[in-house]
């Protein structure tokens, strides 16, 4: 069902668009499709899944010394209460409170995920639709909170927005760094936490399909490969981002997804594409 240039294909298409916000489903949905996959197929909606593991990797590996800070922050904060009182500390419970959100939604929501929703049609419109979000947040944009002024709330709603990035073309990133705008927060705060909320929620995805991915006929190696190389690509991917929020809107990404979805769009109705 797929090989080895195929895995090399959608491993750096995942590389490239997890952490932009312009839908790394929604890309790898037509990446496979070109690639004359079966994109509806139960072991093809898990392959997608497992790959992104190698995207968490990279930040993982980009954000290492970050994560273990906190890590062990909230670690001794367990067992200590002197350390309760530090913004490390705090910052851990932030990602596991805004992780629960995506867990039960993708949890209850499974069967609409993998079915119905896998199709072009959701995507080119997701594209679309959401760009116009993308346009709202950065108008209504204030940044004047930085990463010490985040409080629970935040990272609750800014899960609560990760959800939504279940509909392919919406873009994960793309959801939570906009709710992170929306609530004041500076562009390159609110593109770190879109990070640190992605590790739990793809690595989870990940193991729970994997099963299904290797079980489904997709090979072990294939599945290897795309992983390796979309940890490659994207580790480049969260460097650059990082550097051009800092000091660029999202209007880059707003064009250049309503072109992909409006062409998309003519694609779909002319028969070129078939939604499934």
């Amino acid at each position: 069902m797929l090989d080895y240039f195929d895995a090399v294909v959608l491993g750096i298409v995942e590389g490239l668009t997890e952490f932009l916000p312009i839908s790394s489903t929604g890309h790898l949905t037509i990446f496979e499709k070109l690639l004359g996959l079966p994109i509806d197929a139960d072991e093809i909606t898990a392959f997608t899944a497992v790959i992104q593991v190698g995207a968490i990797l990279a930040v993982l590996v980009y954000f290492r010394s970050d994560i273990w800070r906190m890590a062990r922050a909230w670690v001794l904060g367990l067992v200590k209460p002197e350390h309760r009182g530090t913004f490390d500390y705090r910052f851990g419970w932030y990602v596991i409170a805004g992780s629960i959100p995506i867990v039960i939604v993708a949890l209850a929501a499974e069967p609409l995920i993998t079915g119905p929703l896998r199709n072009l049609w959701w995507v080119a419109g997701s594209l679309i639709v959401w760009s116009g979000v993308l346009v709202l947040a950065e108008h209504v944009a204030t940044q004047r909170r930085h990463e010490q002024d985040m409080r629970l709330r935040d990272t609750v709603l800014i899960g609560l927005a990760q959800c939504i990035a279940l509909i392919p073309g919406v873009s994960r990133s793309g959801a939570t760094i906009s709710a992170g705008l929306m609530l004041g927060l500076d562009r390159v705060t609110a593109t770190r936490m879109s990070f640190f909320l992605s590790i739990p929620a793809l690595v989870g995805a990940g193991i729970y399909e994997l099963p299904d991915a290797i079980g489904g006929g997709i090979g072990v190696g294939e599945t290897l490969v795309a992983t390796v190389v979309s940890f490659i690509v994207a580790y480049a991917a969260v460097a650059w981002l990082l550097k051009f929020v800092a000091g660029h809107s999202l209007m880059l990404f707003v064009w250049y997804r309503v072109a992909l979805g409006s062409l998309l769009v003519i694609l779909l109705a002319t028969g070129v594409m078939t939604p499934t």
